[in-house]
């Protein structure tokens, strides 16, 4: 991958990590059950965890659109 590339899920990982929205552990977590559950977006595995809301996957999205 080019410098800077990653796949979408590391990248909404870590931004929801850096901002405090997620803790480390739970984004290893989500992490693993995509693993399991491949053809699902990791928004939508957090959300459902409980570890952030629709907003916080809406402010990244919005932050991706530049």
């Amino acid at each position: 991958m080019a410098e800077g590339q990653q796949t979408s899920h590391e990248r909404i990982g870590e931004f929801l990590v850096k901002i405090g929205a997620m803790t480390p552990e739970q984004l290893v977590e989500v992490l693993e059950q995509q693993k399991k559950e491949p053809n699902r977006l990791f928004g939508e595995i957090a959300v459902e965890l409980g570890y952030i809301n629709d907003s916080a996957v809406d402010t990244f999205l919005g932050r991706n659109k530049k």
